[in-house]
């Protein structure tokens, strides 16, 4: 059974940094596109940020200069820097992966943001 599993979320002050991971257990050649969407408090889904398999990169303008997102294709992983945290990123933070075309989601992690 495919999986997606995330770690790396946590409460943090404003200013700080967090990284999250995000491990995918398909398979590794169908993998295209693995992202990181965020859904904070009341609010719907949003994309984050997302990496083409080639390592091109996509973010939304609010976290750009921020965050950074980076994959490593031989352990199918995805990883999401986040540096200067503000108290709008607190959201539930999912993992997004694009494998044959069939789009997979971690279960969430939580980022809490303190002022």
């Amino acid at each position: 059974q495919v999986q997606v599993v995330e770690s790396g979320g946590g409460s943090v002050q404003a200013g700080g940094s967090l990284r999250l991971s995000c491990a995918f257990s398909g398979s590794r050649v169908g993998i295209s596109t693995m992202g990181w969407y965020r859904q904070p408090p009341g609010k719907q889904r949003e994309l984050v940020a997302a990496i083409g398999r080639g390592g091109s990169t996509d973010y939304a303008d609010s976290v750009t200069g921020r965050f950074s997102i980076s994959r490593d294709n031989a352990k199918n992983t995805v990883y999401l820097q986040m540096n200067s945290l503000k108290p709008e990123d607190t959201a539930v933070y999912y993992c997004n992966v694009v494998n044959w075309g069939d789009h997979y989601w971690g279960q969430g992690t939580q980022v809490t943001v303190s002022s």
